[in-house]
């Protein structure tokens, strides 16, 4: 794993969670501006993955495979189910789902990489 790439990700998703969680607070249901700036996150964790196969395929491994792949998949799946939620529903308590959601991505992120980092232990 690209441990900048890692740290930009994360920073970004804190980022746009800090703006859901402001929006909230002002009582605000999710808007264009915020639902791009779920994509923008979610377009850096497309590119995550792209990095992560690119790594596989030259023959670098994570400890454990397998929850390194639940972990990549699960954190391309938080932010569409968040969205998917907060355009059902679109109220305040939707965008402090999508604020949840970003939240979450930082974490995942963090077990991909203390993951992929155990490979030598």
């Amino acid at each position: 794993m690209l441990t900048g790439f890692a740290v930009v990700v994360a920073l970004a998703s804190l980022a746009v969670a800090g703006w859901c969680f402001v929006q909230a607070a002002r009582n605000r249901p999710p808007r264009r501006p915020l639902l791009i700036g779920l994509a923008v996150v979610e377009l850096l964790l497309a590119a995550q993955v792209v990095i992560a196969v690119v790594l596989l395929l030259s023959g670098q491994r994570p400890g454990s495979m397998v929850t390194f792949l639940a972990y990549l998949v699960g954190s391309l799946l938080v932010l569409p189910l968040g969205a998917m939620w907060a355009l059902a529903e679109r109220s305040r308590s939707s965008t402090v789902v999508l604020g949840v959601a970003c939240v979450t991505v930082p974490v995942l992120v963090l077990r991909m990489h203390e993951v992929w980092g155990g490979a030598g232990a």
